[in-house]
Protein backbone atom coordinates (compact mmCIF):
# COMPACT_ATOMS: atom_id res chain seq x y z
CA UNK A 1 0.00 0.00 0.00
CA UNK A 2 1.22 3.45 -1.45
CA UNK A 3 2.22 5.83 1.74
CA UNK A 4 0.55 9.42 1.31
CA UNK A 5 3.54 12.12 1.58
CA UNK A 6 2.51 15.18 3.45
CA UNK A 7 2.58 18.04 1.44
CA UNK A 8 2.67 22.07 3.22
CA UNK A 9 0.38 24.24 1.32
CA UNK A 10 2.24 27.93 1.19
CA UNK A 11 0.53 31.06 0.99
CA UNK A 12 3.60 32.70 -0.76
CA UNK A 13 6.02 32.48 -3.42
CA UNK A 14 9.48 33.40 -4.56
CA UNK A 15 9.48 36.22 -6.67
CA UNK A 16 10.65 35.67 -10.37
CA UNK A 17 13.65 38.11 -11.41
CA UNK A 18 14.91 38.29 -15.11
CA UNK A 19 18.57 39.54 -15.50
CA UNK A 20 19.67 40.79 -18.67
CA UNK A 21 17.85 41.93 -22.12
CA UNK A 22 17.43 40.28 -25.68
CA UNK A 23 18.10 42.42 -28.98
CA UNK A 24 13.94 42.77 -28.68
CA UNK A 25 14.02 44.25 -25.65
CA UNK A 26 16.52 46.73 -25.48
CA UNK A 27 19.38 44.85 -25.12
CA UNK A 28 22.55 42.80 -26.29
CA UNK A 29 22.16 39.45 -24.75
CA UNK A 30 21.61 36.79 -26.35
CA UNK A 31 19.81 35.25 -23.29
CA UNK A 32 18.23 36.33 -20.41
CA UNK A 33 18.21 34.47 -16.82
CA UNK A 34 15.37 33.84 -15.04
CA UNK A 35 15.39 33.11 -11.38
CA UNK A 36 12.68 32.47 -8.82
CA UNK A 37 9.15 31.73 -8.77
CA UNK A 38 9.14 28.52 -6.51
CA UNK A 39 6.26 27.48 -4.76
CA UNK A 40 7.58 25.29 -1.99
CA UNK A 41 11.33 24.87 -0.35
CA UNK A 42 13.82 23.82 -2.41
CA UNK A 43 13.58 21.00 -4.78
CA UNK A 44 10.12 19.52 -3.05
CA UNK A 45 8.75 18.99 -6.63
CA UNK A 46 6.08 17.10 -5.44
CA UNK A 47 5.02 19.64 -3.18
CA UNK A 48 4.84 22.74 -5.54
CA UNK A 49 6.77 24.46 -8.59
CA UNK A 50 10.18 24.77 -8.84
CA UNK A 51 10.10 26.50 -12.32
CA UNK A 52 13.65 27.54 -12.44
CA UNK A 53 16.77 25.87 -11.66
CA UNK A 54 19.32 27.57 -9.71
CA UNK A 55 21.93 29.35 -12.19
CA UNK A 56 26.09 29.73 -11.41
CA UNK A 57 28.08 32.88 -12.01
CA UNK A 58 31.50 32.86 -12.87
CA UNK A 59 33.17 35.84 -11.06
CA UNK A 60 35.74 37.53 -13.53
CA UNK A 61 38.01 40.92 -12.61
CA UNK A 62 38.82 43.80 -14.61
CA UNK A 63 42.32 42.96 -14.00
CA UNK A 64 43.92 40.07 -12.89
CA UNK A 65 43.60 40.20 -9.40
CA UNK A 66 46.70 40.17 -7.05
CA UNK A 67 44.75 38.40 -3.95
CA UNK A 68 43.71 34.76 -5.90
CA UNK A 69 44.58 31.87 -5.42
CA UNK A 70 47.62 30.77 -7.56
CA UNK A 71 45.25 27.51 -8.57
CA UNK A 72 42.43 30.20 -9.93
CA UNK A 73 45.16 31.94 -11.59
CA UNK A 74 46.84 28.68 -13.12
CA UNK A 75 43.37 27.78 -14.43
CA UNK A 76 42.55 31.23 -15.90
CA UNK A 77 46.10 31.76 -17.17
CA UNK A 78 46.58 35.28 -19.87
CA UNK A 79 42.97 35.55 -20.25
CA UNK A 80 42.87 37.10 -16.75
CA UNK A 81 44.87 40.47 -18.27
CA UNK A 82 41.55 41.09 -20.28
CA UNK A 83 37.92 41.26 -19.14
CA UNK A 84 36.57 40.78 -22.78
CA UNK A 85 38.96 37.37 -22.77
CA UNK A 86 38.17 35.95 -19.39
CA UNK A 87 34.48 36.70 -20.36
CA UNK A 88 34.45 34.76 -23.45
CA UNK A 89 36.58 32.04 -21.37
CA UNK A 90 34.59 31.86 -18.43
CA UNK A 91 31.25 31.18 -21.25
CA UNK A 92 33.16 28.35 -22.48
CA UNK A 93 33.75 26.74 -18.94
CA UNK A 94 29.65 26.88 -18.49
CA UNK A 95 28.84 30.10 -16.68
CA UNK A 96 24.95 31.01 -16.85
CA UNK A 97 25.90 34.56 -16.21
CA UNK A 98 28.64 36.66 -15.53
CA UNK A 99 29.75 38.96 -12.36
CA UNK A 100 32.48 41.46 -13.15
CA UNK A 101 33.84 42.53 -10.09
CA UNK A 102 35.78 46.23 -10.30
CA UNK A 103 39.10 46.57 -8.79
CA UNK A 104 40.31 49.18 -6.37
CA UNK A 105 43.45 50.46 -8.24
CA UNK A 106 44.35 49.81 -11.40
CA UNK A 107 47.54 47.12 -12.50
CA UNK A 108 50.21 50.19 -10.83
CA UNK A 109 48.32 51.28 -8.05
CA UNK A 110 46.13 54.20 -9.21
CA UNK A 111 42.59 54.75 -8.38
CA UNK A 112 39.82 52.99 -10.56
CA UNK A 113 38.46 55.31 -12.73
CA UNK A 114 34.55 55.54 -14.33
CA UNK A 115 36.29 55.59 -17.86
CA UNK A 116 38.29 52.57 -17.16
CA UNK A 117 35.54 50.69 -15.30
CA UNK A 118 32.83 51.70 -18.61
CA UNK A 119 35.70 49.89 -20.63
CA UNK A 120 36.23 46.90 -19.12
CA UNK A 121 31.93 46.52 -18.85
CA UNK A 122 31.75 47.16 -22.86
CA UNK A 123 34.54 44.58 -23.48
CA UNK A 124 32.61 42.33 -21.44
CA UNK A 125 29.58 42.61 -23.29
CA UNK A 126 30.90 42.46 -26.81
CA UNK A 127 33.24 39.51 -26.19
CA UNK A 128 30.09 37.47 -24.44
CA UNK A 129 26.45 37.39 -24.54
CA UNK A 130 25.65 36.16 -21.35
CA UNK A 131 23.68 38.76 -18.55
CA UNK A 132 26.05 40.22 -16.51
CA UNK A 133 26.09 41.47 -13.09
CA UNK A 134 28.60 44.65 -11.88
CA UNK A 135 30.22 44.93 -8.73
CA UNK A 136 32.06 47.77 -6.88
CA UNK A 137 35.75 47.10 -5.09
CA UNK A 138 33.83 47.55 -2.09
CA UNK A 139 34.81 51.49 -0.58
CA UNK A 140 31.52 53.41 -0.72
CA UNK A 141 32.69 56.34 -2.34
CA UNK A 142 34.14 55.06 -5.18
CA UNK A 143 31.73 52.04 -5.96
CA UNK A 144 29.00 54.65 -6.17
CA UNK A 145 31.44 56.57 -8.83
CA UNK A 146 32.06 53.51 -11.29
CA UNK A 147 28.82 51.90 -10.73
CA UNK A 148 26.94 54.94 -11.65
CA UNK A 149 29.09 55.52 -14.92
CA UNK A 150 28.57 51.91 -15.63
CA UNK A 151 24.90 51.84 -15.14
CA UNK A 152 25.07 54.51 -17.48
CA UNK A 153 26.82 53.24 -19.95
CA UNK A 154 24.85 49.76 -20.19
CA UNK A 155 21.51 50.90 -20.04
CA UNK A 156 19.14 48.78 -21.59
CA UNK A 157 20.87 45.52 -20.89
CA UNK A 158 19.58 44.96 -17.14
CA UNK A 159 22.28 44.11 -15.43
CA UNK A 160 22.67 43.43 -12.00
CA UNK A 161 24.57 46.37 -9.84
CA UNK A 162 26.32 45.86 -6.87
CA UNK A 163 26.76 46.13 -3.89
CA UNK A 164 23.91 47.66 -2.06
CA UNK A 165 24.36 48.21 1.60
CA UNK A 166 22.49 49.44 4.27
CA UNK A 167 25.36 52.69 4.59
CA UNK A 168 25.39 53.00 0.94
CA UNK A 169 22.35 51.51 -1.15
CA UNK A 170 20.99 55.25 -2.39
CA UNK A 171 23.45 56.46 -5.01
CA UNK A 172 23.06 52.54 -6.75
CA UNK A 173 20.04 52.19 -6.24
CA UNK A 174 19.04 55.71 -7.52
CA UNK A 175 21.21 54.90 -11.16
CA UNK A 176 19.52 51.39 -11.39
CA UNK A 177 16.33 52.34 -11.05
CA UNK A 178 17.25 55.21 -14.01
CA UNK A 179 18.57 52.52 -16.05
CA UNK A 180 16.06 49.76 -15.66
CA UNK A 181 19.03 47.87 -13.72
CA UNK A 182 18.37 45.08 -10.80
CA UNK A 183 20.49 45.66 -7.66
CA UNK A 184 22.05 42.94 -5.12
CA UNK A 185 21.01 43.65 -1.64
CA UNK A 186 23.83 42.62 0.89
CA UNK A 187 23.47 42.26 4.68
CA UNK A 188 25.33 40.35 7.35
CA UNK A 189 23.60 37.17 8.35
CA UNK A 190 20.69 38.40 9.58
CA UNK A 191 16.79 37.86 8.47
CA UNK A 192 15.67 40.83 9.65
CA UNK A 193 18.40 43.07 8.60
CA UNK A 194 18.08 41.11 5.16
CA UNK A 195 14.41 42.17 5.36
CA UNK A 196 15.08 45.95 6.15
CA UNK A 197 17.32 47.02 3.65
CA UNK A 198 15.18 45.73 0.91
CA UNK A 199 12.20 47.47 2.63
CA UNK A 200 14.75 50.38 2.47
CA UNK A 201 15.24 50.51 -1.15
CA UNK A 202 11.53 49.30 -2.25
CA UNK A 203 10.85 52.68 -0.66
CA UNK A 204 13.08 54.52 -3.11
CA UNK A 205 11.06 53.21 -5.97
CA UNK A 206 12.13 50.10 -6.65
CA UNK A 207 10.45 47.69 -8.03
CA UNK A 208 10.81 44.29 -5.89
CA UNK A 209 11.22 41.93 -9.01
CA UNK A 210 14.49 44.25 -9.95
CA UNK A 211 15.97 43.36 -5.50
CA UNK A 212 18.25 40.08 -5.25
CA UNK A 213 18.90 39.59 -1.87
CA UNK A 214 22.42 38.63 -0.49
CA UNK A 215 22.18 37.32 3.31
CA UNK A 216 25.99 36.60 2.75
CA UNK A 217 27.36 33.49 4.14
CA UNK A 218 30.94 31.65 5.34
CA UNK A 219 32.06 28.62 3.78
CA UNK A 220 32.71 25.37 4.95
CA UNK A 221 33.37 25.17 8.41
CA UNK A 222 33.71 28.65 8.73
CA UNK A 223 30.09 29.49 9.42
CA UNK A 224 28.27 28.16 6.92
CA UNK A 225 25.89 26.52 9.39
CA UNK A 226 24.42 30.01 10.05
CA UNK A 227 24.31 31.19 6.67
CA UNK A 228 22.49 28.50 5.67
CA UNK A 229 19.87 28.70 8.82
CA UNK A 230 19.42 32.27 7.80
CA UNK A 231 18.45 31.54 3.95
CA UNK A 232 16.40 28.68 4.76
CA UNK A 233 14.72 31.16 7.44
CA UNK A 234 14.17 33.90 4.81
CA UNK A 235 12.87 31.32 2.34
CA UNK A 236 10.34 29.82 5.14
CA UNK A 237 8.94 33.59 5.10
CA UNK A 238 8.89 34.01 1.64
CA UNK A 239 6.87 31.40 0.76
CA UNK A 240 4.58 32.29 4.43
CA UNK A 241 3.63 35.40 2.42
CA UNK A 242 6.11 37.73 3.65
CA UNK A 243 6.36 39.85 0.43
CA UNK A 244 9.92 41.62 1.55
CA UNK A 245 11.40 38.50 1.86
CA UNK A 246 10.54 36.56 -1.27
CA UNK A 247 13.54 38.30 -3.58
CA UNK A 248 15.46 35.35 -5.30
CA UNK A 249 18.35 34.98 -3.08
CA UNK A 250 22.09 35.37 -5.10
CA UNK A 251 25.45 34.14 -2.64
CA UNK A 252 28.77 34.11 -2.89
CA UNK A 253 30.21 30.64 -1.95
CA UNK A 254 33.49 31.17 -4.37
CA UNK A 255 34.71 34.36 -2.58
CA UNK A 256 34.39 32.67 0.51
CA UNK A 257 35.51 29.19 0.02
CA UNK A 258 38.42 30.77 -1.67
CA UNK A 259 39.76 32.66 0.62
CA UNK A 260 39.90 30.12 3.75
CA UNK A 261 43.22 28.63 4.42
CA UNK A 262 41.88 25.45 3.34
CA UNK A 263 41.95 26.62 -0.44
CA UNK A 264 44.49 29.27 -0.25
CA UNK A 265 47.93 27.42 1.22
CA UNK A 266 49.48 24.30 -0.47
CA UNK A 267 52.70 24.06 1.50
CA UNK A 268 53.36 23.98 5.49
CA UNK A 269 49.67 21.93 6.18
CA UNK A 270 49.02 18.47 7.54
CA UNK A 271 49.77 15.51 4.99
CA UNK A 272 46.28 14.49 6.13
CA UNK A 273 44.73 17.38 4.10
CA UNK A 274 45.54 15.64 0.92
CA UNK A 275 46.13 17.03 -2.44
CA UNK A 276 46.02 20.87 -2.75
CA UNK A 277 44.21 21.57 -6.04
CA UNK A 278 41.42 18.89 -5.17
CA UNK A 279 40.93 20.02 -1.76
CA UNK A 280 40.10 23.81 -2.81
CA UNK A 281 37.52 22.77 -5.72
CA UNK A 282 35.66 20.13 -3.11
CA UNK A 283 35.40 23.45 -0.34
CA UNK A 284 33.99 25.42 -2.97
CA UNK A 285 31.85 22.63 -4.42
CA UNK A 286 30.96 22.06 -0.97
CA UNK A 287 30.11 25.25 0.23
CA UNK A 288 27.75 25.93 -3.27
CA UNK A 289 26.08 22.82 -2.91
CA UNK A 290 25.20 23.24 0.43
CA UNK A 291 23.44 26.80 -0.35
CA UNK A 292 21.92 25.85 -3.16
CA UNK A 293 19.95 23.31 -0.82
CA UNK A 294 19.31 26.23 1.48
CA UNK A 295 17.58 28.29 -1.25
CA UNK A 296 19.93 29.75 -3.58
CA UNK A 297 19.22 30.93 -6.86
CA UNK A 298 22.24 32.38 -8.12
CA UNK A 299 25.81 31.12 -6.69
CA UNK A 300 29.07 32.73 -7.63
CA UNK A 301 31.92 30.51 -8.48
CA UNK A 302 35.47 30.97 -9.66
CA UNK A 303 36.80 27.63 -10.39
CA UNK A 304 36.04 26.13 -13.87
CA UNK A 305 35.64 22.30 -12.30
CA UNK A 306 33.50 23.76 -9.92
CA UNK A 307 31.46 25.39 -11.97
CA UNK A 308 31.13 21.78 -14.17
CA UNK A 309 30.19 19.51 -10.53
CA UNK A 310 28.03 22.17 -9.25
CA UNK A 311 25.77 22.16 -12.84
CA UNK A 312 25.79 18.26 -12.40
CA UNK A 313 24.20 18.43 -8.52
CA UNK A 314 21.93 21.23 -9.99
CA UNK A 315 20.57 18.87 -12.96
CA UNK A 316 20.08 15.78 -10.50
CA UNK A 317 18.04 18.37 -8.03
CA UNK A 318 15.95 19.29 -10.90
CA UNK A 319 15.27 15.80 -12.04
CA UNK A 320 14.04 14.47 -9.17
CA UNK A 321 11.01 12.25 -8.88
CA UNK A 322 8.60 12.23 -6.98
CA UNK A 323 8.58 10.08 -3.97
CA UNK A 324 7.01 6.48 -3.76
Amino acid sequence: MPIEIPKQKWSGAVREAVIGATPEEGGTRKKKVIVGGQTTMPFLHFEGEVPHPPVIAIEIKDRKPDDWSPLLMEVWGDVADDPGAWAKKAEENGADLLLLTLSLTDADGNPNTPERAVEAVKKVLEASGLPLMVFGPGQADLDNELIVAVSDAAKGERLVLGICEEQNYRTITATAMANDHLVSSRTAMDVNLAKQLVILIHDMGMPLDRILIDPTTGALGYGIEYGYSVMERLRLAALQGDTMTQGPMLITPGEEAWRVKESKVGEGVPEAWGDWKERAINWEVTTATALIYSGADIVIMRHPESVARVHAVIQDLMTAVEPA
